[in-house]
């Protein structure tokens, strides 16, 4: 039996294998790199090896330090969680020479899977080699690794190779492999998915369907399981369909068969991921089972029950991410200061309240997972335990995923892989709460209006504060008098550093307050930035001056550009890495470029100043 398992990942993915062994009474070791020494994953584990480095490259894609690791840590067991190598052969095969159990399915049912294009062969579906304006759109696709990393939708044939450049790029810095393919873009489909679990003795289960349309840059944000509206053929042809994909390479442990559903119901087979996916948690819910659990129990050469267990109910997962959805989703860094959810769901997450959130890795802080007896009690469970959710800290998508599971579309269950294309704008545009600017400038003052030195019996001038708010400035004014804090057309019943309540139109409502700095408020679920009673007067740019949306590496700049190079709003001038993604530069407006201050390579801090472009 299996007494000690190297988790070869990070973040939340290894915690969640940890939880499953800590209850098995299994041993846990735990690899980091220097960005990660204090990282959730390594703190829980029973043991920890350093993976000198900071970038995924030098640390979580370097196998053979990985399986030194293991060997070092008297680990029988590696599990590869998702990402990085579990879906890499070679890494697999050497776990295995090194005398170790692998927790996943045989390098050889990897090699025949996990690259997407032999997959397709596999299946008999080929890529397409030579692109046509006839073909568009098409998608260029990673072959190796998942997530959404190197991909990209070419509508136009003069973008096909920047975009495969592009991709290349992405898809060698997320998985250690630059091979990418082309296929057909399937306009308004629905992204749905079959959970396999075979094991050593020729049983294979399809633990049912899952849904993962709601998607932001190919990537699942929202995923439930079943999936709604699927007629009982075409749910049984899936998974029938995936059965027959994982005896036809030998499958044994935990695999997702994907598959593209076109408007008019037909499937199209996209990839098998032959490794636990990010989305496992509402299958479990729906079963009753424990996926990690029955994966080391398949390592352990344990048979499994002739027929998977009956599933009950409904579920559904978001991903709460630290990013700017209205910005083009730019990954957000900082500290996240707290991070709680009420009870009633599930939380998986890879952080705790005060841990950092680094450029290096994704972006994802948590999964919080709902279950209930219906879609639509499952639906609205998840909405509320989110908007009810406490999340202080750099912004987050948290607003995006409420708005999102109260979205007509969504709750009628007619979304498709297009929904955020379609309604990012509405779902990310709303009234602030108007009264959150008051209710933050009443806490800030509570410690002050303590040491006051008494009421006078004359006027007292109003107090003012200003903050930022949903990027616009809101100037509030209060008073101090013999009755306590006051404003105009509110009352105040209660205000301290923590909480305030006030009665407005006869109603009282209340603001938790919380400040962890010196400018950041978060007041209930709204976050604004407290603006000095004085500006900075250095504070002012050239016109036309670019900074780093967040901290990373600059990769590339585009070609033949330089200072003195006209160029056209909208242009791309650079391109840089965080959080595992590639984020395009572009001219803020047309003129000429009078200063360029990145090259490939560097690193720059969020804000630091990358060009100007003067206008013209």
């Amino acid at each position: 039996m299996i007494s000690t398992v190297l988790v070869a990942n990070r973040g939340e993915i290894a915690c969640r294998v940890f939880r499953t062994c800590r209850e098995l009474g299994i041993r846990t070791v735990a690899v980091h790199s220097d960005a990660d020494e204090h990282a959730l994953h390594a703190r829980v584990a029973d043991a920890t090896v350093r993976l000198p480095g900071a970038t995924p490259q030098e640390t979580y894609l370097r196998g053979e330090s990985i399986v030194k690791a293991a060997v070092a840590s008297g680990a029988d067991a590696v599990h590869p969680g998702y990402g990085f190598l579990s879906e890499n052969a070679d890494f697999a095969r050497a776990v295995l020479d090194a005398g170790l159990v692998w927790i996943g399915p045989p390098p050889e049912a990897i090699e025949a899977m996990a690259s997407k294009t032999r997959a397709k062969e596999l299946m008999g579906i080929a890529s397409l080699d030579h692109v046509t304006e006839a073909d568009l759109p098409v998608l260029v696709k990673a072959a190796a690794g998942g997530g959404g990393r190197g991909m990209r939708v070419v509508r136009q044939l003069a973008d096909l190779d920047a975009e495969l450049t592009a991709a290349r790029a992405e898809a060698t810095s997320a998985f250690g492999d630059g091979e990418v393919f082309v296929e057909p873009y399937v306009e308004g489909g629905r992204h749905v998915e079959v959970q396999i679990l075979a094991d050593t003795h020729g049983t294979v289960w399809a633990l049912g369907t899952r849904d993962c349309s709601l998607q932001r840059r190919h990537q699942k944000v929202i995923e439930e399981s079943p999936a709604p509206g699927l007629t009982e053929e075409l749910a049984r042809e899936l998974g029938e369909s995936a059965v027959r994909a994982a005896r036809a390479v030998a499958y044994e442990g935990a695999g997702t068969v994907e598959f593209l559903i076109s408007p008019d119901g037909r499937p199209h087979f996209l990839e098998m991921n032959t490794r636990l996916q990010v989305e496992h948690p509402v299958t479990e819910a729906v079963f009753g089972i424990d996926l990690v659990a029955l994966q080391l129990r398949i390592a352990e050469g344990e048979p499994l029950e002739t027929a998977p267990p009956r599933p009950r109910g409904h579920a559904v997962e978001a991903r709460l991410y630290a990013e700017d959805p209205a910005a083009d989703w730019t990954p957000q860094t900082g500290t996240l200061h707290r991070l709680s959810v009420p009870d009633g769901v599930r939380l998986d997450t890879g952080y705790a309240d005060g841990d950092d959130i680094g450029v290096h890795y994704d972006p994802m802080l948590a999964k919080v997972v709902a279950h209930a007896p219906t879609r639509a009690e499952a639906v609205r469970k998840l909405a509320g335990a989110l908007d009810r959710a406490t999340v202080h800290g750099p912004l987050t998508n948290r607003d995006l995923l409420v708005r999102s599971l109260r979205h007509k579309e969504f709750t009628t269950a007619h979304m498709d892989t297009g929904f955020y294309d379609r309604h990012l704008t509405e779902l990310t545009t709303s009234a602030p709460d108007p009264h959150a600017p008051l209710a933050a400038a009443l806490a800030d003052t509570h410690g002050r209006s303590r040491f006051a030195t008494g009421w006078r019996n004359l006027p007292s001038q109003p107090q003012t504060k200003r903050y930022v708010m949903a990027g616009e400035e809101h100037e509030v004014h209060y008073r101090h008098t013999r009755d306590g804090l006051t404003a105009e057309g509110v009352r105040v019943i209660h205000a301290d550093a923590g909480l305030v309540v006030l009665e407005v139109d006869g109603v009282r409502r209340k603001f938790e307050v919380a400040q962890y700095n010196a400018d950041k408020v978060h007041v209930n679920a709204t976050t604004l930035t407290a603006l000095p009673r004085f500006p900075d007067p250095t504070a002012q740019l050239a016109p036309g001056s670019l900074l780093a949306p967040m901290p990373g590496t600059v990769v590339r700049v585009a070609e033949g550009l330089a200072v003195g190079a006209s160029v056209k709003a909208g242009d791309p001038l650079l391109w840089l890495e965080a959080m595992k993604m590639e984020h395009k530069i572009t001219a803020p407006v047309t003129g000429r470029l009078t200063a360029l201050n990145a090259v490939p390579g560097q690193q720059v801090p969020l804000a630091s100043l990358l060009a100007i472009v003067q206008p013209t």
